[in-house]
């Protein structure tokens, strides 16, 4: 009920129809040996939904508010407005009830099949959230929400959300090719302890970066196949010796080696259990809604896969920018690295006639998706995270009053009182801060409605700076290279999050005023432990 209490009305009837798909299983077991499976998966079971509550109406009506002013540019322009704090499930909703055409959506998917349209994220006062600026507590929280969400959106598109299973394939005998990827990154996290990436995985595409780029044809022109199986050999021999020369390789040997590493993976790269909704994403017509389903599956797959996907897909917007040099545009880049993501000998893919080239050419659509907004697709939507703190709060809190006018009563009292506590004065916050030798150090900062988290963070590098003048002037020692430092929120309906610099403080003291702001030393690459 916790759960369901932090829900839309979708969210939460999709949850009710998995519900009544698994009783109903459940029941057909204990009477009949053998279940019939259109009884289980019959159209009875996915009509029952769940009765409309406070909550669920002022969602929609909140949803029609924020939609109905949401600027809409017109089929051919090339840019568009992206928002987050609204449910995915229930912006498709919305287009459902408003009636939106599918010739409107196919001839949009037409054009923009030409030219892929600009899109643009309002920029909210709380600022931007990445899957690393949160606490292992409350990322999985957003991975059971991003579930939910992303269930019922399926539901509404007529996505079919079926997970395949890899079949068992014999793990390689070497310690880099053919070894699962969670396996790899484990052992190179023995070396060095904050490895989001294998290592070898690194090392080559830092060699691709550096000698590549600029070659003609990269990706596209394979390499020497007989070099390739020696280069095979010698890294599994000599890389973890380091010994290995990465300046004798030819780049299009290098590239041939980054394609083999993907493919021989045990499992995809976009794992077993979401390759086929990743591959469905290709049978949505509107861009925003597969974008919506792209975002939602990023922020399911697990970290070792997530982080070697966005690092494979920094490289290759990388390749992508230096088209005039190597000849190989997005599509060009799609087209080729999408079999390596999408087609894996461990899922299998029954396919005739004509049907290889359609799965090809929709695979190579997805991966210009992804490469194109990459950056857009690795956020957590703010709609996630308004439910991931309700969700805490109301697992914190007791319900002690079930009676409707004792609650109202209260809660008349309590903003009664809040108000009084605004007016009197504007809020300050002690600031606590722990890097170097400040561990005891407090700022106190007055808030009004346009303090950002940066100025929270100049004003204690100027502190440092000025402390560190004083020092100096003592004992004349050179300068320190400074740790790179952030501000975090920690405690009341959060864990810990790693605050956005452009977040702006008084709406995040208003949205969680039992928390304390921290200045603290930057974990690598956001990474929470």
């Amino acid at each position: 009920m916790i759960l369901l209490s932090t829900l839309t009305r979708t969210q939460a009837a999709a949850v009710q129809r998995r519900l009544n798909t698994y009783t109903c299983s459940i029941k057909k077991k204990r009477k009949q040996p053998i279940p019939d499976v259109r009884d289980i998966f019959g159209s009875s079971s996915l009509q029952k939904t769940l009765p409309e509550t406070e909550d669920s109406i002022s969602n929609d009506q909140h949803l029609e508010e924020v939609m109905g002013d949401m600027p809409q540019c017109p089929i051919g322009e090339k840019e568009e407005i992206f928002i987050t704090d609204v449910p995915y499930c229930e912006q498709a909703a919305l287009l459902v009830k408003q009636g939106k055409t599918a010739d409107q959506d196919n001839q949009r998917k037409k054009n923009e099949a030409m030219t892929l349209p600009k899109l643009v994220s309002p920029k909210y006062r709380l600022g931007v959230t990445r899957i690393g600026d949160l606490s292992s507590p409350d990322v999985k929280k957003i991975r059971q929400l991003a579930l939910i969400d992303m269930t019922a959106l399926c539901d509404l598109l007529q996505v079919e959300l079926k997970r395949s299973k890899s079949s068992r394939n014999k793990i390689s005998e070497g310690c880099l090719f053919g070894v699962p990827l969670a396996t790899l990154l484990e052992n190179d996290q023995k070396i060095h302890s904050n490895a989001t990436i294998p290592l070898l995985l690194e090392e080559m595409l830092s060699f691709l970066e550096e000698k590549a780029l600029d070659s003609e044809g990269i990706l596209r022109v394979s390499g020497s196949q007989s070099r390739i199986k020696s280069l095979q050999q010698r890294l599994e021999n000599t890389f973890y010796l380091g010994l290995f020369k990465w300046e004798e390789v030819n780049p299009n040997d290098g590239a041939a080696l980054l394609k083999k590493f993907i493919r021989d993976l045990p499992v995809p790269l976009l794992t077993a259990e979401y390759l086929h909704t990743f591959s469905a994403v290709g049978d949505i017509p509107y861009l925003q809604q597969r974008l919506h389903v792209l975002n939602l599956l990023v922020l399911l797959l697990p970290d070792p896969n997530r982080n070697t996907l966005k690092a494979l897909l920094e490289f290759l917007r990388k390749v992508v920018l230096h088209e005039k040099s190597n000849r190989m545009n997005l599509w060009s880049v799609s087209t080729i690295m999408a079999p390596n993501l999408f087609f894996h000998k461990s899922v299998d893919t029954k396919l005739s006639g004509g049907r290889e080239k359609v799965l090809a050419e929709r695979a190579a659509d997805i991966m210009r998706l992804l490469l194109q907004y990459q950056d857009l697709l690795w956020t957590i939507p703010c709609f996630l995270m308004s439910q991931v703190r309700k969700l805490n709060e109301n697992s914190s809190r007791r319900y002690q009053f079930y009676d409707r006018r004792i609650k109202n009563l209260l809660k008349k009292i309590y903003n009664d009182r809040h108000k009084a506590q605004k007016c009197s004065a504007e809020p300050h916050r002690t600031v606590k801060i722990q890097t170097g030798l400040q561990q005891n150090d407090v700022l106190k900062i007055e808030l009004n409605v346009d303090s950002l988290a940066a100025d929270v963070l100049e004003q204690y590098h100027k502190q440092l700076n000025s402390q560190e003048a004083n020092a100096a002037t003592g004992c004349g020692n050179g300068s320190v290279e400074k740790p790179e430092i952030a501000l975090y929120e920690v405690g009341g309906n959060i864990g810990e999050h790693c605050v956005d610099p452009t977040t702006f403080l008084l709406d995040l003291y208003n949205n969680n005023p039992g928390a304390e702001w921290i200045i603290k030393q930057r974990q690598p690459d956001n990474k929470r432990e």
